[in-house]
C-alpha cells in the first residue's frame, strides 16, 4: 500500500505528528509515501513579510528513499471566489504525479491540513481510502474570509472522508456534529528518542534552577504568564528555546534566557536539563483544541510539567506531574509543588509505554474501518 499526505507543515521543520505519522505507515506497510508540502492557505499579512526564515532543515535527515516530496505551486489567493480557481492550472502537475502514484497499487490519502488541493484530489479518486487527521482546529488559526474558507474546506473533507481522526476531546466534540464515528487519536511521543536515561539533570549554572520552554513562540503564547513567572523567581534561570514569531512584550529580565530553534535530538538533550518543563499558552479559542507535544516529551523523560490550563491539558489536573497555573497570583505555589515531585522510573517507563506513537497510529488504525479493507 502507498501513501499520499497532505501536511500542514514541511518536511524540514522540526519532526511532530505528521513526520511519526509516515514512519509508522512506512514501518507497518513496507509503502512508499508521498509527501504534499503545504502551500498558503489563507490571504497574506504584512507580517508574514518581516517574518524571518528558520534558514535550517529539523527533520530527522533528508528525505528516505521511501519518501518523495511534492512543493506546490500556488498564488495566496485560495480564499478568494474565481480568483482561488487560479490555482487549478498551476496543479495539474501535482494532481498528475498523485494520480500516477496512486493508480499503480493500493493506496491510502491523509489530509492533516483543509485545502481546495486536497479537497479536490480527494473528489478525483474517490474510490482511494482517506483520512482526514484534524490535528488542530485548523479554522481558529484565521481570520475573515480566510476563516470562512478553512471552515468550509474541512466540511467538505468530514463529510468525504472515509474516516476522521482529531488529536483532542475539544475537536472531537465539535466534529461529532457532523461525524460521530470520528476516533480520538491523542498525541504521543517518540520512545527511542527519550530511552535510555530517564533521569533529568537540571539545576543549570551557579545551582539555578532551569524552567524551561521547547517550541515555537506564536500567538499562542503567553508571555505575560512568563514574564510573571520571571517576576516571582529572579533567581533562577527562564529558558526558551524555539523560533519566537511572536516577540515579547517588553525587554526580557535577565533570568530569562531566549535561545534560537534545534533539531529534535538536541531539544530533548536541553530538556533533560531542566528542573521544569513549561507550557505557557493563552487561554482562547485558539488553544482550545491543542494537545501539546512537548507534554509527553516532558514526561517522557520524568519532568514536572507546569502549564496554563488551556485545552487538552486543563482536562490533566489529576495527571501525575502535572501543575496547572489558573493566574499569574498562583505562580509561586504551583511552581514550588512542581518542584517537589519526584518520579519514579517504573512511573516513566510506563508513561512511554502507553503514550508512544506507533501504539496511538497502531490503535487508531485498527479502530478504523479502512483496516478492515
Amino acid at each position: 500500500m502507498r501513501l499520499v499526505y497532505f501536511s500542514p507543515v514541511p518536511w524540514g521543520s522540526f519532526a511532530q505528528r505528521p513526520h511519526k505519522f509516515v514512519d509508522w505507515f512506512h514501518c507497518r506497510f513496507a509503502g512508499r509515501v508521498l509527501w504534499v508540502e503545504p502551500y498558503p492557505g489563507r490571504l497574506p499579512r504584512i507580517e508574514d513579510f518581516r517574518r524571518p526564515s528558520l534558514g535550517r532543515d529539523f527533520s530527522s535527515s533528508a528525505s528516505p528513499p521511501w519518501l518523495r516530496i511534492i512543493r506546490v505551486k500556488a498564488i495566496p489567493l485560495e480564499p478568494v471566489p474565481l480568483l482561488g480557481e487560479v490555482n487549478r492550472w498551476l496543479w495539474r502537475d501535482v494532481v498528475s504525479q498523485i494520480a500516477t502514484f496512486v493508480e499503480r497499487e493500493g493506496a491510502l490519502i491523509v489530509i492533516a491540513k483543509p485545502s481546495k488541493l486536497a479537497a479536490e484530489v480527494v473528489g478525483k479518486f474517490a474510490g482511494v481510502g482517506t483520512v482526514y487527521d484534524a490535528m488542530d482546529d485548523f479554522p481558529m488559526f484565521y481570520s475573515g474570509l480566510s476563516r470562512w474558507m478553512m471552515g468550509r474546506m474541512e466540511a467538505e473533507l468530514l463529510v468525504r472522508s472515509n474516516a476522521v481522526w482529531c488529536s483532542s476531546q475539544a475537536l472531537r466534540e465539535r466534529i461529532r456534529a457532523v461525524r460521530s464515528d470520528v476516533v480520538f487519536v491523542p498525541n504521543a511521543l517518540d520512545r527511542d528518542m527519550v530511552s535510555g536515561d530517564s533521569s533529568v539533570s537540571g539545576s543549570g549554572s551557579n545551582g539555578k534552577r532551569v524552567f524551561g520552554y521547547v517550541g515555537t513562540i506564536g500567538a499562542w503564547f503567553d508571555w505575560p504568564w512568563v514574564m510573571a513567572l520571571a517576576h516571582h523567581f529572579p533567581r533562577d534561570e527562564i529558558r526558551l528555546i524555539g523560533p519566537a514569531h511572536v516577540p515579547p512584550p517588553n525587554s526580557l529580565p535577565r533570568n530569562i534566557r531566549l535561545l534560537p530553534a534545534c533539531d529534535q535530538k538536541a531539544a530533548i538533550d536541553e530538556m533533560r536539563a531542566f528542573d521544569v518543563g513549561l507550557i505557557p499558552f493563552s487561554v482562547n479559542e485558539l488553544t482550545a483544541s491543542v494537545d501539546p507535544i512537548k507534554y509527553y516529551e516532558y514526561r517522557g523523560l520524568g519532568l514536572p510539567v507546569v502549564s496554563t490550563s488551556f485545552g487538552e491539558m486543563s482536562l490533566r489536573a489529576a495527571e501525575p506531574g502535572v501543575f496547572l497555573s489558573h493566574d499569574h497570583g498562583d505562580i509561586p505555589g504551583v511552581m514550588e509543588k512542581a518542584m517537589r515531585y519526584c518520579d519514579t522510573e517504573k512511573h516513566v517507563s510506563a508513561f512511554c509505554e502507553s503514550n508512544n506513537w506507533q501504539r496511538r497510529f497502531d490503535e487508531a488504525w485498527e479502530s478504523s474501518a479502512l483496516s478492515q479493507g
